[in-house]
This record gives structure tokens, sequence and C-alpha cells, in this order.
């Protein structure tokens, strides 16, 4: 195994500890120990103690020494491609303004939680770095693609495949090319959006803001730009315990009265506006009778699941914090959505179709915010290729 694919790693938030000590086993390299300090130390210890925001600037430090991490000579960009089956993305590594994300230049469409605000703040601010990219979009424009296009005709510096099976391909960007290229992200891209990573992004803010003056390059955070129709974005889904205790065949009554309820042929929805759920007794294709509003936010699936389902009939008034409620990537299938339900961890399990780019974009552009897990992208990038220090 190369260097770099013992480096490389999951994003800090897609994985629990357990799940990060288990990567990390028996690899001293693996950047887990920047992004998830926790597993350099003791089981049970306090992931948000003071050791362990400590032992993540130790290990950065680390990385440096043994030169799994290397500076570059001077200021460039990178280009970072992609591969996961046949859905290939193609972005630009680069760092953006903190001014352009509060002045929402840099587009948010959802809320962030303050704990894990406050638990990136620590941080980033601890390791004076920020250690992994944000996911950004824009509005695809050809002089970019064409410029991309051009860096990637040399011989990829890096080019590997990682444990889940995506391809990754990167290469540096000469500098005078690097210049060129921000020009035309200057002149041509007059917003863009936070796909994934608004806690990364309200944490880098956050620090700017408390240490200016200091001199550190806290103005700016490392993040990976992608056009907007490179996109792939998979269904957020939910499962739920019923507060209740009601049947399958209760369930099922319930959802009738708000929804025209139909035998489901395949797990996942096929058109927008439909949910498909699982009870235990097979899946279940919901149509809604009626749908309140015309905002972009009211029409989207996440939120009229939200409205019609979780508020009415669960209970679920804010799934930001009830414990009922748990939301699982598309990436996982819809068998680990059979699993919760027949093992008895949920009632119901509901299949989301999956949110598009178009409506992230109307949603932030109009200043709104989407209920929280309505969006999964993927491929995910992998932490440990890049590093902004301040």
């Amino acid at each position: 195994m190369s260097l770099v694919e013992r480096v490389a790693s999951p994003p800090y938030d897609v994985i629990s500890t357990s799940e990060a000590r288990q990567l990390a086993a028996g690899n001293e390299a693996s950047f887990l120990h920047v992004s998830r300090p926790e597993i350099s130390l003791a089981e049970g210890v306090d992931e948000h103690s003071d050791a362990v925001y400590a032992e993540g600037m130790k290990q950065l430090l680390r990385f440096v020494e043994r030169g799994l991490l290397v500076r570059d000579a001077e200021p460039h960009l990178y280009v970072y491609a992609q591969r996961m089956g046949e859905h290939r993305q193609v972005g630009v590594v680069a760092c953006v303004s903190v001014d352009e994300y509060v002045t929402d230049r840099i587009k948010k469409h959802e809320k962030t939680r303050a704990d894990k605000e406050d638990d990136r703040t620590r941080h980033i601010d601890t390791l004076a770095a920020h250690d992994e990219p944000v996911f950004l979009t824009y509005r695809a424009h050809a002089p970019i693609d064409a410029a991309v296009a051009r860096a990637m005709s040399a011989t990829p510096t890096y080019d590997f495949s990682s444990a889940d099976g995506v391809h990754h391909q990167i290469w540096p960007i000469a500098a005078s090319d690097s210049r060129t290229l921000s020009e035309l992200f200057a002149q041509h891209v007059e917003v863009m959006y936070v796909a994934d990573g608004h806690h990364r992004s309200a944490a880098a803010a956050r620090v700017h803001a408390a240490r200016k003056g200091d001199g550190g390059e806290h103005d700016v955070f490392l993040a990976v730009i992608f056009p907007h129709d490179q996109m792939n974005i998979l269904p957020y889904n939910r499962v739920v315990r019923d507060k209740a205790g009601r049947s399958a065949k209760e369930l099922l009554a319930v959802l009738s009265e708000r929804f025209e309820v139909t035998p489901a042929s395949q797990p996942a929805p096929t058109e927008r506006g439909t949910f498909h759920v699982f009870l235990g007794d097979g899946w279940h294709r919901l149509r809604p009778r009626s749908i309140a509003g015309a905002d972009p936010v009211s029409r989207l699936d996440c939120q009229i699941c939200q409205d019609q389902i979780l508020a009415p009939i669960f209970g679920i008034e804010d799934p930001r914090r009830d414990a009922d409620i748990d939301f699982v990537g598309g990436i996982r299938g819809y068998e680990e959505l059979e699993r919760r339900v027949v093992h008895g961890e949920a009632s119901i399990a509901i299949y989301l179709y999956p949110t598009s780019v178009a409506e992230v974009m109307a949603v932030s552009d109009a200043g709104l915010i989407m209920p929280p897990k309505s969006t999964w992208f993927e491929p995910k990038l992998k932490s440990g290729l890049f590093v902004h220090v301040f």
C-alpha cells in the first residue's frame, strides 16, 4: 500500500470514534490521528476534552516532522478528480475567503448544530490549521472546465483507489496557471455553495474572528470546488422509533389519512414527491394528498416528510435533537433501513427521493434553510491529502 493510501482517510464526521479506531489500527500514517485525535489516546476518553484537541496538534506536528505532510514551496492550486462507479467529479483545491462566506457569496443551505460547531472551532483553532477541506459547488462555466482539463493533461502526482472503491487522482497546477484559473473564478463565478462541510465553514469564520490581527492566514479556509453539473446527491433517509408503540398495521392506517398508500415494487422511490416506507411487512409507496406552501423549502421532499410524517404522526418537532429519529445516508442502501426495523431499532424506515443540486441552489439563493440531513453527497472527499496551516 502506498503512503498516500495509508494517509488518506474518511472525513471526521462520517464515522464514529470506534470506527475510526478500527480503520486506523496498525497505521500510524492514517490522517484520522489528526482529524479524530481521540483514537491516539486511551479508549473512553472524552472526545471534547482539552487533551484530545492538544493531541490533534501533536499529531499534526508529528505528520510534518516525519515527512507525511510536506509544505509546498510556493502557493498554487490542485485538481482533485474522483470516480465512483460510473460517476466522475473533478474539483479545484483552493483556499476561499472567510469574508465571502460571512457576506453570503459562499451560500449555506443547512443550519449548524452548536455542539458540532464548537468542536470544530476548538479543533481548528488548536491546530492553527484547516485540516479537512469543505466541499463547495458553483454553476459550471466552460472556460473554467477547459482550464481544469488542461491541468489534467499531465501524469497525476497521486493516483490510487481507496478501500471504498473510489478512484482518486491529483494534479498540481503550476503557479502561473493557478493565477489564471483564480482570475477565471473571480470573473465568472458570482457565488459558490456549501455542499458538504457547514460546520467546518462556520468554525473557520469563528476562528478568523477570534484571531484577527495576529498575522496568521486564517482569513481563508480550505475547499475543493466542483461544478454543479458533476454533483452526485444520494438520498438522506430516516428511521423512526414510534413513541406510542403502534403496530405496522396501525401506522399504515394513520399514514393512509394523509397519503395515498400502495404497495411499492422496490425500496427506492422513482419520482420526486413520493416516499417509500418499510414497516417490517414490506415496502409501501406514499403520495401526499396535498402539499402546502410554494417556497423552495416547503416543496422539498425532506420538508414534506417533516411536515406530514415526522411532526404530526410521530411528534418529532425538532429532528436535530429528538432521540427517536436517526438518519441513514443513501450510500448504505435499503438493506440498512430494513435491518433497523427488522431488528427492532426503529418502527419505520422512510426512503426519500434525493434532493437535486437545483433545489439546493434555489433554497440557498432564496436565503432559506433546508431541514437537517437533506443531502448526502458522494463520493466524499478524502482527508489528509491537503492541509492549510495559518
